[in-house]
């Protein structure tokens, strides 16, 4: 198995999507990226950590490319909006890769240069692309949010 870490926007709708991809083998929401210890969730919210709420993702390769994650990443928030993804702003909800290894930089690298010369986007894609830091887990009430609503 190996991981995959991502941060498109509000963490409960990303992880939804890439829970549909087959090949990943489990998903949760945390965050990434900040420079404060043990954030919980208002923490993040009030703008003071510098996190970004991601999903990290545990996928079989066997199944599933990087490259494939990277195709559902794309598609699913619109990486040219800086801080922002629909009505949520703030850096919290900012268009972010973090990698695991080289291979997944240079992929990340590569799949966004190709993007932007695509035409796909007016603007420019302000994706950061990053080395994976400390991940802080959300609490449970986080997990596999939108599924946990549908079944109330």
């Amino acid at each position: 198995m190996e991981k995959a870490t991502f941060g498109a926007g509000c963490f409960w709708g990303v992880e939804a999507a890439f829970r549909k991809v087959k090949g990943v083998v489990s998903t949760s929401v945390g965050y990434m990226g900040g420079h404060f210890p043990n954030p919980c969730y208002l923490d993040v919210l009030s703008r003071i950590t510098g996190h970004a709420e991601v999903v990290q993702i545990e996928y079989d390769p066997q199944l599933v490319s990087y490259e494939d994650l990277l195709a559902v990443f794309w598609d699913i928030h619109d990486p040219t909006t800086l801080n922002r993804q629909g009505p949520d702003k703030g850096e919290q909800y900012r268009s972010v890769i973090f990698f695991h290894n080289e291979q997944q930089a240079e992929a990340a690298q590569q799949s966004k240069a190709k993007l932007q010369v695509s035409g796909r986007f007016e603007r420019d894609i302000v994706t950061e692309i990053k080395q994976n830091s400390e991940y802080y887990l959300a609490t449970e009430e986080h997990q596999q949010y939108f599924e946990k609503q549908a079944k109330r």
